[in-house]
């Protein structure tokens, strides 16, 4: 039977089935971090195990998904390569379905493993706001001190960061890692953000991680609070964070990738993240209408 199914899924398709499994991944260990931590009130975990936790979760589903897909797990990531021309657009809508499907499926997954120590915790009472609010355990929320310029603000930046970071990760013309080893590094990049950038509102990001788990606690018993809570905070973790990942990946290249040394000798390698083969000598404005190959 296995045989039989080998080698049938069309690429696309299969791109598109480790893009879900590689997110499922993430924000299943992501989120299932946060609410042994909350649900425990901080006894079973800390925001050291949550940082630490999301940053396992990336590492893990590049080691899933990397070597075909490219494991975004992650539209800023996803918009971020389409736009500099290494990702072909017609995959980016599909990519980010699938995305947001496996963040979505993996908030049930947490939920329903968790469910008995939710109504332990708040008595079956759902809440977005106060003192047993539960719904921080799988979107992010600010802080209520935080404006809405500085929450932009603050998830443009840590989305810039992520995605340079990944840009310098991966390419070959600089001091990048073995293959093997790149996504403990990039997981390790997540886990430094949120290490340094966590306090204000979590560092979603992220828009799949953010939106996907949202819109399940909306249907799971929280409702439409958690659109409106904070300001209606939700479009921040999308909007800030896909301008963002094109910010960042636009500074390293500019910064960086555009002053390599023309050679003859081509690196041309499968790279995890950008899940495609392409030329790191390429500039990003290219003649070529297609930077997939």
């Amino acid at each position: 039977m296995a045989n039989r199914l080998r080698g049938r899924l069309p690429p696309l398709l299969r791109e598109t089935l480790a893009e879900f499994m590689s997110t499922f991944i993430l924000v299943t260990f992501g989120v299932a971090s946060v609410a042994q931590t909350v649900l425990s009130r901080g006894k079973n975990g800390t925001f050291f195990t949550i940082n630490f936790s999301w940053g396992i979760g990336v590492t893990l589903g590049i080691y899933w998904a990397g070597g075909i897909s490219g494991a975004h797990m992650n539209p800023a990531v996803t918009l971020a390569f389409a736009v500099v021309r290494r990702l072909d657009w017609i995959k980016v809508p599909v990519y980010w379905l699938a995305q947001l499907l496996g963040a979505f499926i993996a908030s049930a997954a947490v939920y329903c493993i968790y469910h008995d120590a939710l109504n332990a915790f708040d008595g079956g009472v759902r809440q977005t706001v106060g003192v047993n609010a539960t719904a921080g355990i799988w979107a992010t929320y600010p802080q209520s001190f935080l404006s809405t310029g500085n929450g932009f603000a603050d998830q443009l930046f840590g989305t810039a960061l992520l995605v340079s970071c990944i840009f310098a990760i991966i390419d070959k013309n600089n001091n990048s890692p073995d293959q093997g080893v790149a996504p403990v590094m990039i997981g390790l990049v997540v886990f430094v953000i949120g290490a340094t950038f966590g306090f204000n509102c979590g560092y979603a990001i992220n828009p799949a991680r953010d939106l996907g788990p949202r819109l399940f606690t909306a249907v799971a018993g929280w409702g439409c609070e958690v659109f409106t809570a904070y300001r209606g905070w939700a479009w921040i973790p999308i909007v800030a964070c896909l301008l963002g990942g094109v910010l960042g990946a636009i500074i390293y290249i500019i910064t960086i990738e555009l002053h390599h040394p023309v050679s003859d000798d081509v690196d041309k390698t499968y790279h995890p993240v950008s899940g495609s083969h392409f030329n790191e000598e390429e500039p990003l404005i290219s003649s070529k209408s297609n930077f997939v190959s």
